[in-house]
């Protein structure tokens, strides 16, 4: 059980990066966009990531984009610096109400209702 709540947990931590990312600059020539905070996709995180899009929690933006990691002083890497290929990821409406919680906030809501409801009645 315990588990399956680290996993969720998980995607939870997973969406909340996504919704994080932002367009830093566009470098040019060529119009390439350097995105900060971006949250990190590999092989760990895909099953996350698929299950987000199984969910219509997360959508691709535009697929199989030139991918590369600048130095961690912020450098340019001496080798080439788009070496991958990977998808740009958005948050749906739906991906922004699980962030946000929504459907836990009118279960609550409906609860709280119907204990109002019947203390009224029994006075």
């Amino acid at each position: 059980m315990f588990e399956v709540m680290r996993y969720e947990w998980r995607i939870y931590r997973l969406l909340r990066r996504i919704a994080k990312q932002r367009v830093g600059m566009i470098m040019q020539p060529g119009n390439v966009w350097v995105i900060e905070y971006a949250a990190p996709i590999n092989e760990q995180s895909m099953p996350m990531v698929q299950t987000c899009v199984l969910r219509g929690w997360i959508e691709v933006l535009h697929p199989d984009v030139r991918h590369g990691k600048l130095k961690d002083d912020g450098s340019l890497p001496d080798h080439p610096l788009f070496n991958e290929k990977q998808d740009i990821w958005r948050l749906t409406d739906a991906g922004w109400s699980a962030i946000h919680r929504n459907h836990q906030l009118s279960l609550l809501g409906l609860a709280l209702s119907a204990i109002g409801v019947i203390v009224a009645l029994k006075a």
